[in-house]
């Protein structure tokens, strides 16, 4: 099969779709691999990288969705790559349809079959591909956090840690999934004190038994949401349906109970964000400000950090890859089941239940 690395070129976006020990791979399975000219610059990756492993270089963004019939990305398209996208063509990225109406009405129209990295999912119910950037993103949910805490950034002016003589800072983490746990790993560590909310009794229970005691859980309910975000300075909203777009849990009112400065990173952005005044920023302007509560909601996190994040990705997505390079993406979905579920879109058929829910509509085709 003919395989596909465009740039990425998205806001600030440095990760690329596959490391050069990924291209190996798929060469030595006698794949043909076309990667567009500094792909991977922002990852670490050069061009004579690729080419020593077998891959083959194109100048432009528009040969390389001419030439290949599957396209291996990181992001989803955005605007100026809907015309790129062609019949029957397989896209294989994170997609997040339920928070973009608009992208999801590009892909329907161009009949190609994408596939979303975000919706694979074990039997047990876990996301293999989402898990790696859920890490990165929950870990640097504090790292962010913890900077735009400072006075200068409008921010509440604490210290995470404290010091001898002073109380540490105090997080509120909105979900005990891979991004809840992850949080929570780097806020203890910073010697700040935690509060995990969520619904689901067996996460609680499993946060307790593996988290210091300076981590506490508790049960999620509008009730402890409001009685907390009084109390607590940076706020973690880490919630997830699969595919589907986050719920509200803080709404636009609760803004008023919160102390001027407190710092709100809505890690769930890309699927429309836990927090009602979320809305999408970049890392050139990751912040704003509503009623005194600074708001972090980039929405590619992870591509700050991209080179621990390429090789995170191709780490858990190479496989995959490799099956639908190997067996074309129909037979490959129809032997794995994990893999079945990431398909949302198939020529022109919107086929995952959760986006059709997201915007009132029918799914189409099972």
């Amino acid at each position: 099969m003919k395989i596909g690395v465009p740039k990425e070129i998205k806001n600030n976006e440095n990760r690329v779709g596959i490391t050069p020990a990924g291209v190996f791979e798929l060469v030595k399975h006698h794949h043909t691999v076309y990667i567009q000219a500094t792909a991977g610059e922002g990852s670490g990756f050069f061009d004579a990288d690729y080419e020593a492993v077998g891959a083959e270089i194109l100048p432009t963004i528009g040969e390389v969705y001419a030439q290949s019939d599957m396209i291996v990305k990181v992001k989803e398209p955005i605007e100026e790559e809907y015309p790129l996208v062609r019949d029957n063509q397989v896209i294989f990225t994170y997609f997040h349809f339920a928070s973009s109406e608009a992208l999801t009405r590009a892909m329907l129209k161009s009949n190609a079959v994408c596939i979303a990295y975000e919706t694979v999912a074990e039997s047990d119910g876990s996301l293999p591909l989402l898990i790696p950037m859920s890490e990165v993103a929950g870990r640097m949910a504090i790292q962010q956090g913890a900077k735009y805490l400072e006075k200068p950034i409008k921010g509440r002016g604490v210290l995470l840690g404290g010091v001898p003589g002073v109380p540490p800072g105090k997080v509120l983490i909105l979900g005990a999934g891979t991004v809840g746990i992850q949080a929570a790993k780097m806020a203890a560590g910073l010697g700040a004190h935690v509060t995990i909310l969520d619904i689901n009794m067996k996460r609680l229970r499993y946060v307790n038994d593996i988290m210091p005691s300076h981590v506490v859980t508790e049960f999620s309910s509008e009730y402890n949401i409001r009685k907390h975000i009084k109390t607590h300075d940076l706020i973690i909203g880490g919630v997830l349906i699969p595919g589907a777009k986050a719920p509200n849990l803080i709404t636009r009112d609760m803004l008023g109970e919160m102390r001027p400065g407190t710092v709100i990173v809505d890690v769930a952005v890309d699927q429309g964000g836990c927090i009602e005044t979320t809305t999408p920023t970049t890392h050139e302007a990751p912040t704003y400000i509503i009623d005194d509560v600074v708001h972090y909601c980039v929405a590619n996190m992870p591509g700050a950090v991209p080179y621990t994040s390429t090789v995170a990705l191709t780490n858990v997505t190479l496989p995959y890859v490799l099956l639908l390079a190997g067996k074309g993406w129909e037979k490959a979905c129809k032997e794995h089941a994990a893999l079945a579920k990431g398909v949302n879109i198939v020529n022109g058929e919107l086929v995952y239940e959760g986006i059709a829910e997201a915007f009132g509509w029918e799914t189409m085709v099972q």
